[in-house]
């Protein structure tokens, strides 16, 4: 009788069933790989075509814009530009001037005895001046206008004794001299302005 070998013991599970070679993890990556470069391949070939399609209408819109009449406006300045420098180049128009309204508190007034001719109790014949002092500054007066400045002077015997005087040119007085006969030599004579116009203007 001979020595048989043991036999080694059945598993618990049976075997699983044979199913389909799998294909090596290698052959799996190089397959997923050529994918994905016709992916990137296409999507970089879109990608271009888009900028290469962009970048003929900019460079289109450019030429057209250098050449065309469109440029010829863009380098021409705005409406608002020309209206500035306009505005720039001319004389700004100067405020015309304002004067004072002149009125009698406008001005002093004295007398000045230029003649005179007393006859003892009979009175004397005064000859008289007067000698005006504008109060303000002499900007104040139009020099274009002539101011008719009427005073009246107190002391003749036969009443009040009104003249008027004549400015012009700021400085310029014209007036006629005032003859006064007073009662005697004491007499004071005093004298006040009453009216100034304006005219000549």
């Amino acid at each position: 009788m001979t020595d048989q070998a043991p036999q080694p013991p059945m598993p618990d599970f049976p075997p699983p069933p044979e199913s389909q070679p799998e294909q090596p993890p290698a052959a799996a990556s190089a397959e997923a790989k050529r994918l994905s470069n016709k992916v990137v391949i296409g999507a970089a070939a879109a990608v271009i075509a888009t900028i290469i399609g962009t970048g003929i209408v900019v460079v289109q819109a450019i030429d057209n814009d250098d050449s065309g009449p469109t440029a010829t406006a863009s380098a021409s300045s705005s409406p608002t530009e020309d209206v500035a420098a306009t505005a720039a180049n001319e004389e700004p128009t100067p405020e015309p001037p304002v004067y004072a309204d002149l009125t009698p508190d406008s001005f002093t007034i004295t007398l000045r005895t230029t003649a005179q001719q007393c006859f003892g109790s009979a009175g004397c014949n005064v000859t008289v001046e007067p000698d005006l002092s504008y109060v303000g500054l002499s900007d104040d007066i139009d020099p274009d206008a002539t101011y008719e400045i009427t005073y009246e002077i107190k002391g003749d015997e036969s009443g009040p004794v009104i003249g008027t005087a004549k400015l012009s040119e700021r400085t310029t007085l014209n007036y006629t001299p005032s003859s006064i006969s007073t009662a005697s030599s004491d007499t004071k004579l005093s004298v006040k302005i009453t009216d100034v116009r304006k005219t000549g203007v």
